[in-house]
């Protein structure tokens, strides 16, 4: 894979280097993906996507990857009569399923606060909607439950991960997507910081879906939920009297 991103990002300079300068203008950045789908098979225990691109001269790079939407609800435990039971929850709307920031230096230096938020740029800039009505003061510590639990289940990146330069304008940096990554439509974005402005970006699609065997089963479970339950228990009864007339033998 490294020498195949090479020999890309090598070729992804020299077309940089060939534009005239209307050209060069227009595509400041070219970034692409080693892969473009990501298949969950059985067995799958995560995976690394190569994302390499050019510059057309000096700059800072920044790349977030997010997963699709989705509601998430968190709750929050508390210890009554020695039992610990939910004793509040709330919902947010438009969370990424998953969530990670790559740069080649560090975020505060090269991307001033009215980029981040604008571009959503860090888990604490992400434009989320908590319930209507609900406690400021609450939305955050909730918030910040969420954002520890999915960093936990390594769907968020505790840090910002690296972006180096293979020279002055071509660089990579590799995505990592754990087992438990969410199936859906992802969006990988690069942009490129000069003087604290966004001079060039682009966003590439990248899919994660589940292949073979248990993407048959995945869809038959979905589509058939009823049938599917009455094949299960029907499978697990089976399995138990089997085992009951193999140890009665025995």
């Amino acid at each position: 894979m490294r020498t195949r991103g090479s020999l890309i990002v090598a070729a992804l300079g020299l077309a940089l280097h060939g534009l005239g300068p209307s050209q060069a203008k227009a595509q400041a950045l070219i970034a692409d993906l080693s892969e473009h789908r990501v298949s969950i098979t059985t067995g799958f225990v995560g995976t690394e996507v190569l994302l390499f691109g050019a510059t057309d001269g000096e700059g800072d790079v920044v790349v977030v990857v997010r997963g699709p939407a989705r509601r998430e609800l968190v709750r929050r435990k508390n210890r009554i009569g020695g039992i610990w039971v939910n004793d509040a929850e709330m919902a947010f709307d438009g969370v990424p399923a998953f969530y990670a920031v790559a740069a080649n230096r560090a975020i505060a230096e090269i991307v001033p606060e009215a980029l981040r938020i604008r571009h959503e740029i860090g888990s604490g800039y992400l434009r989320v909607k908590a319930e209507e009505g609900a406690d400021p003061k609450e939305v955050r510590r909730f918030w910040a439950a969420l954002v520890r639990n999915k960093e936990l289940d390594r769907l968020y990146g505790k840090k910002t991960r690296q972006v180096r330069f293979l020279g002055p304008r071509l660089f990579r940096t590799k995505i990592f997507f754990p087992a438990n990554v969410p199936t859906g439509i992802y969006k990988v974005e690069v942009y490129l910081i000069r003087k604290g402005a966004v001079v060039g970006a682009q966003t590439t699609p990248l899919v994660v879906s589940k292949a073979g065997l248990g993407a048959e089963v995945y869809e038959f479970a979905h589509r058939n939920s009823v049938l599917y339950g009455i094949m299960a228990v029907a499978i697990a009864l089976a399995a138990g009297w089997l085992a009951g007339f193999v140890f009665r033998k025995a």
